[in-house]
């Protein structure tokens, strides 16, 4: 221990980061501890954090602007994709490589001699920072408390910090374990840990991006999303980056109770956890891209990538975001969106999302081909093709047949 001089600890003010600071300089020969913030779109919990940190005892506080690159070299590949984990929209799991990238570039700055996270050893988020530690900095020294020190629970922990004159923001009542960024804001813990207990959506406070679709607007609100090669460019006629689209339809969806997601998940470590999640633009903009995709993908094309979308999403979800794969995945996806251009129309109604109209200049579908009405196709042709896709069907049946007789 005493060859560790100074760490850089990812660091939010919560309440495990926070009685981190006074624990690695009782536990590690009074090192300098630099507090690094990387900021994914959590910007209300970022006030005051530099006070609280040195009074905490850090000697410095970083703040890393990360929004940009989070949105346009996690979020948005991730959503091209369309990879989802159990229904669960990565909100977590794609911020943790950007934010841990952040943490070696500061670390390697420093000249620091250890990378300290906060996550506890029963969850994903170990995995997710020290996987990225490790592709950019694999000699690095990571020290995870959780996995060193005598304490128990949260509940121990507040203990912890309430002996250390740490301030903290929470108290036994509210002591959810959240993470918030730009894309979602999750919830675990207290009653949620019962799988029986109906999250609390009604009352005052436990949401945070939105409302209940209970206590969303009797009218519904219409949005025009404009994507260009699959990337989100207007909205409403308006162009702007993907970081304000999504900055947006977070407050037009949680406005209309969309986007709230109660799952039992599978986590990596092998145990089940019970999460409660808000992904309001995050679920709109899933939705229209998929809409778009479904003029715009051929068959094929649009099977294999939802095939691929389950490993992809498994890769996010298990830390594995600079992989070879996952680049691999990466190229294809963006092959897969070189005509994934034009515009969705979205009805937002009380916790729905209802398609109102899709339009392309690469668009595959063929109102004089499709209609029920006289159009140029030739139905007679389905016979020889009928036959011809059939033939091993009867080619069985007539061996079943004669193995009977």
């Amino acid at each position: 221990m005493s060859e560790i001089k100074k760490v850089v600890l990812a660091y939010s003010g919560g309440l495990d980061t926070s009685v981190i600071i006074p624990w690695l300089k009782e536990n590690y020969d009074n090192c300098e501890v630099i507090a690094v913030a990387g900021n994914v779109g959590q910007a209300d919990e970022l006030e005051g954090l530099e006070e609280k940190a040195l009074k905490t005892g850090a000697s410095k506080l970083y703040v890393l602007d990360l929004t940009d690159d989070y949105v346009d070299n996690y979020i948005i590949p991730t959503m091209k994709a369309g990879a989802v984990y159990e229904e669960y929209l990565l909100g977590t799991s794609h911020a943790r490589p950007c934010i841990a990238k952040g943490l070696v570039e500061v670390a390697m700055k420093e000249h620091a001699d250890a990378i300290v996270h906060g996550c506890t050893g029963k969850g994903n988020d170990q995995v997710r920072f020290e996987l990225a530690i490790k592709h950019f900095a694999p000699n690095m020294k990571i020290i995870a408390p959780w996995r060193e020190w005598d304490i128990k629970s949260r509940e121990e922990e507040i203990d912890y910090a309430e002996a250390h004159n740490v301030p903290l923001r929470i108290d036994r009542q509210t002591n959810y374990s959240k993470d918030k960024n730009l894309w979602h804001l999750s919830h675990e813990g207290l009653d949620l840990e019962d799988p029986g207990n109906e999250p609390q959506y009604e009352k005052p406070g436990f949401l945070e991006m939105g409302v209940s679709p209970i206590q969303a607007p009797d009218e519904p609100t219409y949005i025009t999303l404009e994507f260009e090669k699959g990337v989100p460019v207007a909205l409403d006629g308006e162009k702007m980056s993907a970081k304000n689209i999504i900055l947006k339809l977070n407050e037009l969806g949680g406005a209309n109770g969309i986007g709230l997601l109660d799952i039992v998940e599978n986590r990596l470590v092998g145990m089940k956890c019970r999460g409660v999640y808000e992904t309001p633009g995050g679920a709109i903009l899933y939705k229209a891209h998929s809409v778009l995709e479904s003029v715009c993908l051929d068959k094929m094309t649009s099977h294999e990538k939802q095939r691929l979308a389950i490993t992809f999403a498994e890769l996010v979800y298990n830390g594995q975001w600079f992989t070879p794969l996952r680049e691999a995945l990466s190229a294809f996806v963006d092959k897969t969106q070189e005509r994934v251009t034009g515009k969705v129309r979205l009805k937002l109604y009380k916790g729905n999302m209802i398609n109102a109209g899709v339009w392309s200049p690469y668009s595959l579908y063929s109102e004089q081909i499709a209609t029920f009405g006289e159009s140029d196709y030739d139905q007679t042709d389905a016979r020889g093709f009928i036959n011809l896709y059939g033939l091993p069907i009867k080619v069985q049946a007539m061996v079943d047949g004669a193995d009977h007789e």
